[in-house]
Parts: C-alpha cells; sequence; structure tokens
C-alpha cells in the first residue's frame, strides 16, 4: 500500500493512528475467513474453510469440501452467523 500512495505522490495522514494502532483498537469488530487447502492420503485436495475472529482468536470451522461453489460458502457463513447469535453484532469488517 505505501508503495502504490508513495508511486501516486500521496503521503500518509499526518495525525490519526498508525495501521497496528488501529487493528488493536478495532480487533473486536474483524474477523476473517480464508480456505485452507488439504492434501489426502489418496492425493485428493479438500478445502477446508475457517473464520478467525481476531478480538478472542478464536476459530471457527466453516466446513469441508472437495468442491466448494459460492453457493456452499454462503451457506457456511450464514451457519456461522446463526452459531455466534448476539456475539456478530459486534463485527462490522471481514477480511477475506
Amino acid at each position: 500500500m505505501w508503495e502504490i500512495m508513495h508511486a501516486a505522490g500521496l503521503d500518509p495522514a499526518p495525525d490519526g493512528p498508525s495501521r497496528r494502532q488501529f487493528v488493536s483498537a478495532q480487533a473486536r469488530a474483524f474477523i476473517a475467513c480464508a480456505f485452507l487447502v488439504v492434501e489426502t492420503m489418496l492425493l485428493k485436495w479438500l478445502y477446508v474453510l475457517v473464520f478467525i475472529e481476531h478480538a478472542a482468536r478464536r476459530l471457527h470451522l466453516g466446513g469441508v469440501s472437495a468442491y466448494p461453489t459460492g453457493a456452499w460458502t454462503a451457506q457456511r457463513a450464514r451457519k456461522l452467523v446463526m452459531d455466534l447469535g448476539e456475539c456478530i453484532a459486534g463485527l462490522r469488517f471481514l477480511i477475506h
């Protein structure tokens, strides 16, 4: 990001928190999701969808699929929202 801003002739904002300070202050509002790839003994790949709550450092297993689709991923995200219940109210940002 710094290289892009520097090439465009833009300086970082002189006041305000640093990136680390911002993430630390907003950690309760972040959840991240990612696919992990696992290779089986039969040399096939499985895709594991995980969600990570930054503030609690808690990992949620979304699901495992050999062929994940957009619909499958969206359904897993909806299930996570239902599982988290009231805890989801504080989340504002999804890092993908």
